[in-house]
């Protein structure tokens, strides 16, 4: 029971890695009194083993231990756990194998961006979310960050009066670039690429400050910094067997595992088991995911986009610029750099927001952003949290995405795949027919 006298709400994380322990502190100290971890699941026994662990030392100890299984008893935990509320922080390949085996079970779900990467395993989804009744919501926490929010507030407030183009650029540098090209991440088949795994974050922004969905897509994207033959095309010698032992001298693209107590327990110590390799080489064979990549957008309101997103820049952060029938605003952020799970790149710590509105005729305004330096998505993770698991509350920019806005934002970065692939334009009504536009709160 909470301290209210209310019983809490059950929750299980199917998927342990990196990006679970966000959810599992929260559960466990910011609002364990209003949610109660019932059961963890991992393909991998290793890794489930120190999720394990790690929950126990952060929780309550008069708290039970969740009960831990592997996928083919996760039905039968979710049952007999009572579990209300399942969080899929799994690779994405496989959200939709457990988005829709939670709802038909009963549970509402909170799924991990992006919501799965491809056509077929959305609708997949979309119907078990329709058959079930069940509630899904689809974790962009990058709505939450309050400069984002800003952006969106000034749009609905009609700053530049009607949105008529977007210019995006996003930057990952070559400590957090790098890291989808030591991982599963590099591997489309796995993560959709980054236009889908990444990108969807981006995508998901411009239809929320918009207020729009994308109708057409076209894009060109490529392999050009990281990889065997770019390397070698560069004079670059300085590749290295696993991350420990370094080859021809030391290389700044090399991680090493063994130094970082929870990349080690997660991973290291848990390649036996199922011979998944967390440090590759980002200048190996084997990644078929691109690096640099460029998309035009047209949405269904007429209004464009221009992004471009590169994975290997000196600096990370980005860049928007919202012209209107009546002026612009101008976004330029600077971000911290990470390694998902690990250390911290030379960036850490360094945030910096301007928010600029230039309107015609007018002296520039400089829009004051609070709240909005602060790590974790730009101050997005710790809202976000908030709204998942705290006390219900207003919200009026409709921060809160669900199973449309996650198809949505994914169907641009499929679309973005299907043109890179032709060299055509998509229409993103020939992956999705008859998706619904989501309905503006």
């Amino acid at each position: 029971m909470s301290g209210g006298g209310r019983p809490r709400r059950r929750y299980a994380v199917v998927g342990t890695g990196s990006r679970s322990r966000m959810y599992l502190a929260a559960l466990s100290t910011t609002y364990r009194d209003r949610a109660q971890l019932v059961a963890l699941c991992d393909t991998n026994s290793v890794r489930l083993g120190y999720a394990a662990r790690r929950w126990r030392d952060l929780a309550d100890v008069s708290e039970p231990d969740p009960r831990t299984c592997g996928p083919d008893d996760f039905a039968e935990v979710l049952a007999v756990q009572g579990v209300e509320e399942v969080i899929v922080t799994t690779i994405d390949r496989a959200h939709h194998h457990y988005v829709v085996a939670a709802l038909e079970a009963g549970c509402d779900v909170i799924c991990e961006k992006p919501l799965t990467i491809d056509a077929a395993k959305c609708l997949a989804i979309l119907d078990a979310e329709r058959r079930s009744g069940r509630r899904l919501r689809v974790t962009f926490n990058y709505r939450y960050s309050p400069r984002n929010a800003a952006l969106t507030q000034l749009l609905r407030d009609g700053a530049v009066g009607v949105p008529i183009s977007v210019h995006f650029e996003w930057l990952l540098d070559t400590v957090h670039g790098a890291d989808y090209f030591r991982r599963w991440h590099r591997d489309k088949l796995n993560s959709g690429g980054l236009m889908v795994h990444k990108a969807s974050h981006h995508f998901d922004l411009v239809n929320w400050w918009l207020g729009a969905v994308p109708a057409t897509v076209f894009g060109l994207g490529d392999l050009r910094f990281y990889g065997r033959a770019n390397a070698e095309s560069r004079g670059v010698r300085r590749f290295y067997q696993r991350g420990t032992g370094l080859v021809g001298g030391e290389d700044p693209f090399a991680l090493d595992l063994s130094t970082d107590a929870d990349l080690a327990a997660m991973y290291l110590d848990a390649e036996a088991e199922d011979g998944y390799l967390r440090d590759q080489s980002v200048f190996s064979d084997g990644i078929s995911i691109e690096d640099d990549m460029a998309v035009l957008v047209r949405y269904d309101t007429g209004a464009t986009m221009s992004y471009h997103l590169t994975a290997y820049a000196p600096r990370e952060g980005y860049r928007v610029a919202v012209n209107g029938s009546e002026g612009r605003l101008e976004l330029d952020v600077e971000e911290s750099s990470y390694v998902s799970g690990g250390g911290a790149g030379p960036g850490r710590g360094r945030e910096r927001t301007s928010l600029v509105l230039l309107r015609h005729w007018e002296k520039p305004t400089v829009v004051p952003v609070e709240g909005s330096d602060a790590h974790g998505h730009g101050g997005g993770d710790e809202r976000l949290l908030d709204d998942l698991f705290g006390e219900p509350s207003d919200d009026p920019l409709g921060r809160s995405a669900g199973s449309l806005e996650g198809a949505w934002a994914m169907v641009t970065g499929v679309a973005a795949n299907r043109s890179f692939a032709s060299g055509l334009p998509v229409t993103t009504a020939s992956l999705l027919p008859g998706l619904a536009r989501p309905g503006r709160k």
